[in-house]
C-alpha cells in the first residue's frame, strides 16, 4: 500500500531514558500518513545490561517484558531505541509484532556507504554490540569494511549531568577531529542525533544517526 492510502500505523518504541520520547514524537509527527507513537521507558535495562553484559539472561527477560507490554497496548510494529540491548530486543519471538533495533538500519547504510567505518559511541557498553550488528550485516552482503571503534567516553558525564548541548557539541567535536580516511561515521546511540548540528560537512565523507532511519524502516515493515 502507498504512502496516501496507508492505514493508521502505531509504533511502539521502548526506550532506556525518557529524553528519547521527544525525539521520536517529532519524527512520528512528521512521517507521512497517520502514525502514532506509545512508549515505554525501562532504565533499568540499560543500567543491567551495563553491569551484566547485554546478553544476559535477566536483561533478555527484562527486555522480553518490556516488549510483551507495548505488544499488549496494540502497536503494529516495535523500535528498540537502546543500541545496547537492541540484540536482546530482536531475539523476542512469539509477542505478534515485528521488532526492529533502532540501530539496524543505520548499520545497513553505513556498510554500503563506505570501506573503512568509524564507531562513535559515548557509552562503552555500545561499543561492542554495534560493530557486532556492522559485522554481521557485512557478511551478509559480502562485503568487508574495516570496523573500527572511536570512543567518545567523555561525553557521557555530559549526557548524565543534563547538559544536551554539551553532549552534542562534545561529539561533534570528537568526530571533526577522527582520521580523514574514514569515509563514514555511525553515532551509534540515538541520543547523538543532536550532534549532527555541530559535525562540520567534510566531502568524501557520511555522517550516520539511527533515528529517522529507524522510523522510516518501521512504517516499511507494516506498509
Amino acid at each position: 500500500m502507498g504512502e496516501a492510502g496507508r492505514m493508521a500505523v502505531t509504533i511502539g518504541f521502548l526506550h532506556t531514558s525518557p529524553v528519547h520520547i521527544a525525539t521520536f514524537d517529532s519524527l512520528v509527527a512528521n512521517a507521512p500518513g497517520a502514525v502514532s507513537a506509545t512508549h515505554i521507558v525501562d532504565e533499568e535495562q540499560l543500567a543491567m545490561a551495563r553491569s551484566t553484559g547485554p546478553a544476559h539472561p535477566l536483561v533478555v527477560e527484562g527486555v522480553t517484558a518490556a516488549l510483551r507490554r507495548l505488544a499488549g497496548d496494540g502497536v503494529d510494529v516495535i523500535v528498540c531505541t537502546c543500541s545496547t540491548i537492541g540484540a536482546a530486543a530482536e531475539t523476542v519471538t512469539g509477542i505478534g509484532v515485528p521488532v526492529l533495533r533502532v540501530d539496524r538500519p543505520m548499520a545497513v547504510a553505513a556498510v554500503a556507504s563506505g570501506n573503512r567505518i568509524a564507531v562513535v559511541a559515548a557509552l562503552e557498553s555500545t561499543l561492542g554490540p554495534t560493530a557486532d550488528l556492522l559485522h554481521d550485516e557485512s557478511v551478509r552482503v559480502g562485503r568487508a569494511p574495516t570496523i573500527t571503534l572511536m570512543p567518545c567516553l567523555a561525553a557521557w558525564d555530559r549526557w548524565e549531568a543534563g547538559d544536551v548541548d554539551g553532549y552534542d557539541r562534545t561529539i561533534a567535536e570528537h568526530v571533526d577531529a577522527l582520521d580523514e580516511s574514514f569515509d563514514v561515521v555511525v553515532l551509534a546511540q540515538a541520543s547523538m542525533l543532536g550532534a549532527l548540528t555541530f559535525i562540520d560537512e567534510r566531502p568524501g565523507r557520511v555522517v550516520l544517526s539511527s533515528p529517522s532511519s529507524a522510523v522510516q524502516a518501521a512504517l516499511a515493515i507494516v506498509g
